[in-house]
Parts: C-alpha cells; structure tokens; sequence
C-alpha cells in the first residue's frame, strides 16, 4: 500500500505561557507515528501553531489529544491577544500531503470534529472544503465577534448553530473549528509604524472579502512587543496569488502612507513550490532557512525515523541540534528497547519499557526543538528578548531534566528485574546505557540551569533534581 501522509496545523489560543504551550506540544509528540514538523509562539497574537504529519488516523489521535490538552490549560474567558479566535483550539486543519485527497481530509475532519464533542463537550465547526453551508467556508465568517459574540449568540442566533454538537459553548475552551484545505501559508509584513490604522487600511485593500487578490484573507494588528503594526495574511493559494504578488502590492500601498516595510515572516511551513515563484532576496525575509520548507522537515524527520545511521549523519553534522542532549534520549531509548525485548523473551511485563522507548525517542527530536527555540529567542531585540529567552530556557531544561527523571527510574527497574543468566549481558548493557543518559541529561539541564536569571524556575527544577538524586 502506498504511503499516506496528512499534515495538521491546529492553531491554540496560548502563545505566552511556555508550560502551556510545552504541554500540547506533548500531546501531539505522545503519538507513535507522528512527526512534529514545527511550532511558533507568539506573545502579541498570543497565539502558537503546531505543525505535525504522519499517517491519516495517527494524525487524528494527535490532533484530539491537542485539543483535550488545551481545553484543559486554556481559559478563553480570561485570555487576551491580538488575534482572532473562538476557542482555546480555535482551529484544526488537516491538509493532504502524500497519497489521501482533500475528500479524504474532509471525512477525517467530520471524524475528529465528532470525537471532539463527543469526548469534550466542545461544539464543533467545519470550514473550508469540510464546510456543510456555504457561509463557513470561510473562517472570518465563523470567527466574527470571537468567543466573546459567540457565547451571547450560540443557541439566540440560528446562523450560530455549530455544525457538530449542541448549541452552547464550553464555558472556558469555547468551540472549535475543524476542516480540510489545500496548502496555505501564513505570511506577515511587518510595517515601520506603529500606526495600527495604516495596517488595516492596507488589509482591507488587498484581501478577497474587500475586494482585494482572491486568495488573500489578511487583518491589520499590532506588534506591542515591538512598537510596530502588522499586515497578517493567510495565503490561501500560492500558486494562484504567489507571496511576492502580495509583497509587491503592500509595498506600494505602504508607500502611499509614507511608511516603509521593515520585514516579512512565515508563521509555520511553507511548500518548496512557493519558494520558487518567489525570489528570497525580493521577499526580505526575517526568519527564512531551509527547515522552513515544508518537504524538507518531513523529508528530516522521516529520515530520523528511518534508523540509527541517519540519526548519527545529523548527530556528526556541523550544526547546533540534534546534540547531547537528544544523544542522552537516544542512549535512553535504546535502554528502554533492550527492556523491552528482555522482558518479552522472558515473559515478563513489557508495557512500562515500551512506554520509556516511546517517550525517549520523541525526546530526541523535543530536545533539539528545544534548543531551537532558545536560538530564536536570543534573535530578537535585545531590548524585549528577556522574557522570551526566560521561557525558552525553561523549556530546553524541561525536556532533559524529564530525560533525567524517567532514566533514572528506569534504571532502577532494569536492576530489580529478575531473569534468567543468558539475558545478563543484555541488561548489563541497558543499565550502562540509561545509567549514560541520566549522566548526558544531567549535563544539559544544568548548562541551561546557568543561564536561567528566574529563581523560583531554577529552584523548581533544582529540586526535582534533589529529589531523583536522593
């Protein structure tokens, strides 16, 4: 059977809070099969937006369990941002990528749409080519009043009626919009003004509803972190309306108000086939390199799926990540699979060393993500990149300091287990390996533990530490 491959971009309404944000990351990283391909944060939209693919219903699993996780972290009541939005996982898209058509998506939609009310409570919309009326094929047309609208409307107002559950909010996640589209690429121009006006007047002239490209929705919003305001489009079809089409065309019309274009930026992934009808040095982008394309994460992060002699080849590369830190969850997981077949050869319980291989192995790809993240944090100004920096030190400390923990704890279950002598070498092996991995994890929790300027963050995780150490 050929390979099926869908991608899924869900859209949370948190993009401040790195504990929140790191939890849902989990969720989606939690399920066997998938790829988390990239995640962005944004404190001004407080906002963050995951990308993963895998097979159809591996997709699926780590999509519910997303947006159980953000219901259950995220307060809509109390939240507050620049964007639009109804609910605490105000959108899940799914995208055919390889062998599944877009009718494909749609049914998956309907089936994850259902799951979500049935499981959650949440009312569910459908939207783009999963759309049952013609009015919710586009977003802007569910999401207009945002939560705040929709929970005075919804079961006042008939045009309210979600398409899958009852007629009454989540009184904290709000609803949530499912559906299936072709690729879309969400692609900001950042404006040197903080005239927020200006922003939206530009908007308005260039998106589809006001008259403007037929595949451009955009909004005008304010960056506070950085004083400047925001032309913040989705790009509905590239090949139809290509990124530079619309620079250009913002371009001008920032002329016209006598302010200049400081920057463009790409939220998520884009398709390779974009890159091409757009030249990078016309585009000015801020944050482009190569792991922003869309085929060239999954081509990444299948081939880290594909065996140990590709994991190495990046180990060995002259790049930043994967490091030590994704080597200790290696040397980890490779411990938790020695328990795992020691066990089953023996017949003995297995279930707690297939759980530690899963997690190990997802920690690998977290760890580097991680660091990523610290990377892109020192990039920003250096007059606003202190709390991000905080938050995303916090984050690369989390992630082996999790390793350090469940090792450990491993480790004590390999040296209690009682087998026969012929597997002794084996889990002499193992222990030497997660025994490794605590070591390597311990190493990386305290290089980011000296960076970390928050007290009571460092003294949380120094005392976990203790603990495991005691």
């Amino acid at each position: 059977m050929p390979r099926q491959l869908v991608e899924c971009v869900p859209n949370f309404s948190e993009g401040r809070d790195a504990a929140k944000i790191e939890a849902i990351v989990q969720s989606v990283s939690s399920v066997p099969g998938v790829a988390l391909l990239d995640r962005e944060s944004d404190a001004d939209h407080n906002r963050s937006v995951l990308t993963f693919a895998g097979p159809p219903d591996a997709v699926a699993e780590a999509a519910l369990r997303s947006v159980e996780t953000a219901a259950s972290l995220i307060d809509l009541t109390k939240h507050r941002g620049a964007h639009p939005r109804i609910g605490a996982a105000d959108v899940i898209p799914f995208v055919p990528v390889e062998g599944v058509t877009l009718e494909d998506c749609v049914r998956l939609a309907e089936r994850v749409g259902q799951a979500i009310w049935s499981k959650l409570g949440i009312p569910v919309y459908l939207y783009e080519a999963a759309a049952r009326r013609p009015e919710r094929v586009n977003l802007e047309n569910i999401r207009r009043g945002q939560f705040e609208a929709l929970v005075a409307e919804m079961g006042v107002v008939p045009e309210r009626e979600p398409d899958i559950g009852g007629p009454k909010c989540h009184p904290t996640a709000g609803a949530t919009v499912v559906g299936a589209r072709k690729f879309l690429i969400a692609y900001n121009i950042n404006l040197g003004t903080p005239d927020i006006c200006i922003a939206k007047s530009i908007a308005k002239t260039i998106r589809f509803s006001s008259g403007g490209f037929r595949y451009v929705k955009a909004m005008g919003v304010m960056l506070a972190s950085r004083n400047l305001a925001q032309v913040s489009m989705n790009l509905t079809d590239f090949e139809q309306t290509p990124m530079h089409v619309v620079f250009e065309a913002v371009c001008r019309e920032a002329e016209r108000f006598g302010v200049p274009v400081v920057g463009s930026e790409i939220v998520g992934l884009v398709p390779q086939k974009a890159l091409n009808l757009s030249a990078e040095y016309f585009l000015k982008f801020e944050n482009y390199k190569p792991e922003l394309v869309l085929e060239n994460r999954i081509a990444e992060a299948m081939a880290s799926r594909s065996g140990l002699p590709a994991f190495l080849d990046a180990l060995a590369a002259p790049t930043a990540t994967p490091g030590g830190g994704s080597a200790a969850a290696a040397a980890a997981a490779m411990a938790a699979a020695l328990g795992c077949m020691v066990t089953r050869l023996a017949k003995l319980e297995s279930a707690a060393f297939e759980e530690d291989r899963r997690f190990f192995a997802e920690a690998v790809d977290r760890d580097a993500e991680a660091f990523n993240q610290v990377m892109a944090a020192y990039k920003r100004p250096k007059a606003e990149r202190g709390p991000y920096v905080e938050d995303a030190l916090r984050g690369a400390a989390e992630v082996p300091l999790q390793v350090f923990e469940r090792a450990a704890a491993m480790a004590g279950r390999l040296e209690a287990l009682q087998i026969p002598a012929k597997f002794a070498s084996d889990i002499a092996v193992a222990i030497a390996l997660a025994k490794a991995a605590k070591t390597g994890a311990l190493e990386n929790v305290r290089i980011n533990l000296d960076s970390m300027q928050d007290a009571p963050a460092r003294s949380a995780i120094e005392d976990r530490l203790r603990a495991v150490q005691a």
